[in-house]
């Protein structure tokens, strides 16, 4: 019996066949012959000079191969691009190309009618309208939070934390107070408002826009030293502005006992009282919520006794001790300048309850320390 692949009058005489031709398994039928991918020339063909012994066949699998792969090419860069746009449109980032506002200010100096009272912290403290004041940041406390329309209470919270951290860096922190630092409250900002901060530092000016004091408060270290007990008292409250912002205002008063700055030993009785009113509005997007920052928007601050011709763009002046404000008006504002205005404004400092005799001091005539015996 032939089997499949045999000459059709059998198998050949050498006696190769079935399982002893080892290419009986093959089969090349005419489905096999119109897939192959290449042809041999015809002996007429082969004749003629340098003919290739075979040709290639452009078969119909391999243009449809090449038609799956461009339309596979199409779908992946057309996945590609609208991954692109939605990533752009994506309703919860922050709405492009809004920056942070730059901050304006307000600083009043408060001129006292007389003498500034001398004495002893705790006396100071003991007769005057921060009797009761809690100390440090115990008196900054924010109101119980509670969600908006599109911010939940855990951001609520993060907003109300991160302006307590701003008031404490930029009107508790010593090495603040004392002008030898600005990076606990640069820390805090927006980097949008970081130009505008860093020029207020290096270059302040009494503009509405560029005094460090309008950013925190601090003192002159080769005038002042503040103890390091601060009573305060104050409010925070929140509020929802846009889709996209939450806004927080603070309003503190901030009650600082300050010395002389000299060498040596400190007089017993010679400090004085140092009173700030701030408030501060701030603004947070979710971003500024999720990196514990945020922009300040407006700054007021009032703060005595100082004079009224103080420059306190750099740094308060503090009347100390003993010491009087002097007897002219704020700084002249010349509407008809040229240049940068300046906001010249002052105030007379008129306290609910100011100590009215040097509390803490031996009996007998009062020995305050004035701007002469400072070094």
């Amino acid at each position: 019996m032939a089997h499949r692949g045999d000459p059709p009058d059998g198998p050949a005489e050498n006696g190769a066949s079935g399982q002893d031709d080892e290419y009986g398994s093959l089969v090349f039928d005419e489905s096999f012959v119109r897939a192959a991918r290449l042809q041999e020339f015809s002996a007429q063909e082969r004749m003629g000079e340098h003919a290739r012994a075979v040709r290639s066949l452009h078969g119909r699998s391999f243009r449809n191969g090449s038609r799956l792969a461009l339309a596979l090419m199409i779908l992946i860069a057309m996945a590609f691009g609208t991954a692109v746009f939605m990533g752009l449109r994506h309703p919860y980032e922050s709405p492009a190309g809004r920056r942070a506002e730059p901050l304006r200010m307000t600083v009043v100096p408060l001129a006292p009618r007389g003498t500034v009272p001398a004495g002893t912290p705790a006396a100071l403290f003991a007769s005057s309208a921060a009797a009761e004041y809690p100390k440090g940041k115990d008196g900054i406390n924010a109101p119980a939070a509670r969600g908006t329309a599109d911010f939940s209470e855990n951001q609520v919270t993060a907003a109300l934390a991160t302006a307590k951290d701003y008031l404490v860096a930029s009107s508790l922190d010593p090495d603040v107070l004392s002008g030898n630092v600005v990076r606990p409250v640069e820390a805090l900002l927006d980097p949008d408002q970081m130009e505008q901060f860093d020029r207020s530092v290096s270059e302040p000016y009494d503009d509405g826009q560029h005094a460090a004091t309008g950013w925190l408060v601090r003192f002159d270290p080769a005038k002042v030293t503040p103890d390091p007990e601060v009573r305060v008292r104050g409010t925070l409250r929140y509020a929802q502005t846009g889709t996209d912002t939450l806004e927080v205002v603070s309003d503190h008063t901030f009650t600082y006992a300050l010395r002389p700055a000299v060498s040596g030993p400190r007089q017993e009785g010679g400090a004085s009282l140092f009173t700030v009113r701030r408030e501060l509005r701030f603004r947070f997007d979710r971003e500024d919520l999720r990196l514990h920052r945020l922009e300040v928007l407006t700054s007021y601050l009032q703060a005595g006794p100082q004079s009224c011709p103080a420059d306190t763009a750099a740094a308060l002046r503090p009347l100390l001790a003993g010491e009087r404000a002097a007897s002219r008006g704020p700084a002249g504002t010349d509407p008809y300048a040229t240049g940068r205005p300046v906001a010249a404004l002052c105030g007379t400092l008129e306290v609910s309850s100011l100590p009215s005799r040097a509390p803490g001091n031996p009996p007998g005539p009062p020995s305050p320390t004035t701007a002469r015996s400072r070094p």
